[in-house]
This record gives structure tokens, sequence and C-alpha cells, in this order.
């Protein structure tokens, strides 16, 4: 893949958004699915199977691309076990336990301000 030139209006359109805070801090967890895997991962340690079965939508791939995601952003930490099978358990990090209780407010904002059926 080429590689973007710094001039280009989409560099300096990013550049722009990252020196806002309120952009840098959705640009973490937005996503389709960073949200809710933070959610599940807010009551302990997860299991990649554990979430896969709860987000039966979702691709493995996207799945693991979220993770990788959340993990890369500091919200998310991965911890493999030297065992056979491998396994590997997922948990919030502190960055993250400090997001809980605003992800919680806007929540229910959302139930409030969602038309419901």
């Amino acid at each position: 893949m080429a590689a973007r030139k710094k001039n280009s209006t989409y560099t300096l359109n990013e550049q722009s958004l990252i020196e806002c805070d309120l952009s840098f801090a959705v640009n973490k967890i937005g996503g389709r699915w960073k949200l809710q895997i933070i959610s599940m991962l807010e009551d302990g340690k997860h299991r990649y199977g554990e979430i896969k079965k709860e987000f039966s939508h979702i691709t493995e791939r996207m799945l693991t691309l979220q993770l990788r995601a959340l993990e890369e952003d500091g919200i998310i930490k991965r911890t493999v076990y030297a065992e056979v099978p491998p396994r590997v358990e997922y948990e919030l990090t502190e960055a993250a336990l400090e997001l809980i209780p605003i992800l919680k407010l806007l929540s229910e904002w959302g139930s409030r301000n969602r038309p419901h059926s």
C-alpha cells in the first residue's frame, strides 16, 4: 500500500482532529464493536471464545481487529498463558475503567433520546 502524502487533505484533517481531545477520545472507542466489547469486559476478564459467543454476528476477523485496536490504544490488556492449548484473556486497563462512568452516562442519554418503537 502506498504511503499517504504528508500534505494531503486527509492527513491534514486527521492531524487537526487528533489535536482535539474529544475527537481523540471518541476515536479510541469508536467502531462498530468496541463499545460492546468494553461493556462486556466491564464485569471482568473474558476469553476470546466467550467474547465471540456473546457477539455471534461478528466475524472472527473483525473481532480480532477490534481487540487488537483496543489493545494498541491501551483500552484492554491481553494476557497469553503458556498452556496447551494456549489460553488468552482480555480485560480492561485502568484507563478503560476511568471511561466506565462516562459510558454509562452516555448510554443513559442514548436511552432517553433514541426513538422507541
